[in-house]
């Protein structure tokens, strides 16, 4: 028993052993893109790369001239996404999901609703664009209702949580709640029709999609992605 409990220990001092026994499952193994495409352009991952266990964009990398926007082969529904982000001095980034991948759609944002990643230490950009889309807003659609951003540089971590039975969507930011909005029905539509999106079809429709990370231009790096489906 006791070499039973010991064994148990061991096994969490990872803490993605831990979590897995509680249906998280990892979207990163540390070593590999496996898991991960571009969105309508395959394995082809122009600008992403593995550098010792961290998932990043380099612009410099880049092999091509598309947007490498890096999206899950597998779609989901309702979950809860944890990962960390860093970005690089007036990078921009995002996390989407609902994202649909078909050939009437160029960019994953034009259907996948947005959190921003932001180095919210760009004044020019944060104060032209205000709040909504600062770090941790729902882009264009919410702000969040506290800044709790680090600077270029350092990690910042995100537990997003969608549930579509329940219409109810947070997003915990470096351990505080931010926000805090429905994902589906009148309340979610109304959102987006208050918003610069109103006139894309198909934005923000879908209750089951791929995740994606976007790619806008500037360095961003990732790691402890990890998603726990929910209502299975």
């Amino acid at each position: 028993m006791k070499r039973n409990a010991l064994l148990f220990i061991l096994l969490c001092t990872s803490v993605w052993s831990c979590q897995s026994n509680e249906g998280w499952e990892t979207l990163f193994d540390g070593k590999t893109l496996e898991g991960w495409h571009i969105y309508g352009h395959g394995k082809n991952y122009n600008g992403w790369y593995v550098d010792e266990g961290v998932l990043v964009f380099d612009p410099e990398e880049r092999t091509e001239a598309f947007n490498a926007n890096l999206t899950t082969d597998k779609q989901y529904s309702s979950f809860e996404l944890s990962l960390d982000w860093m970005i690089s001095e007036h990078g921009n980034s995002g996390l989407m999901w609902g994202v649909v991948e078909a050939d009437s759609y160029e960019h994953p944002y034009q259907t996948g609703a947005e959190i921003q990643i932001l180095d919210d230490g760009w004044s020019e950009y944060v104060n032209e664009r205000g709040d909504i889309n600062r770090a941790g807003s729902l882009y264009n659609l919410m702000p969040p209702s506290k800044v709790v951003s680090k600077g270029a540089g350092e990690w910042n971590s995100y537990l997003l949580h969608i549930d579509h039975d329940k219409n109810e969507g947070f997003l915990d930011f470096n351990g505080k709640r931010v926000l805090e909005f429905p994902v589906n029905g009148s309340e979610w539509k109304n959102l987006i029709e208050q918003s610069p999106f109103s006139a894309w079809e198909g934005f923000g429709s879908s209750k089951k999609g791929h995740i994606s990370l976007q790619e806008h231009g500037g360095k961003v790096a990732f790691r402890r992605l990890k998603i726990r489906e929910l209502n299975q």
